[in-house]
C-alpha cells in the first residue's frame, strides 16, 4: 500500500511538474477592473508565471474550504466534548457509589458482586 501512495505522489508531481514547464509565461494580475480602479486612483498589480496562478488558486480553495469545515463542525465537537465530560462525571459517580455499596465488605466478594 505504501508503494501505491509513493507511485501516485510521484505522478502527481510529475503532473505538476509539467504543467508548471508549460506554462511559465508571465500574466498580470490586477486587484481591481480598470474603471474602478480609476475611480480609487489606484490598482495595484502583480506578474506571475501562470502555474503559480492557477496552482495558487487552488491551494486557496483547499485553505478556504478546510476553514469553513472547521467552522461548521464546530457545534458537533462541542457537544462531543460536552458528552465526553458527561460520560467522565458518571463513570466517578458510578465508582464512588460501588466504592459506598462495598464499604466494610471483603474486596474478593465486592470484586465479584460488581462483575455481576
Amino acid at each position: 500500500m505504501r508503494y501505491i501512495r509513493y507511485a501516485v505522489l510521484g505522478a502527481l508531481a510529475i503532473v505538476l511538474v509539467s504543467v508548471a514547464v508549460a506554462n511559465r509565461s508571465f500574466v498580470e494580475l490586477k486587484l481591481m477592473p480598470a474603471a474602478l480602479a480609476e475611480l480609487f486612483g489606484f490598482n495595484y498589480t502583480v506578474a506571475l508565471p501562470l502555474f503559480a496562478v492557477v496552482l495558487g488558486g487552488v491551494v486557496a480553495g483547499l485553505v478556504i474550504g478546510f476553514l469553513w469545515e472547521w467552522l461548521r463542525e464546530h457545534k458537533h465537537r462541542s457537544e462531543a466534548a460536552q458528552k465526553a465530560r458527561e460520560a467522565r462525571r458518571l463513570n466517578r459517580e458510578v465508582s464512588r457509589l460501588k466504592k459506598q455499596k462495598n464499604e466494610g465488605k471483603d474486596e474478593v466478594l465486592a470484586l465479584l458482586e460488581d462483575a455481576g
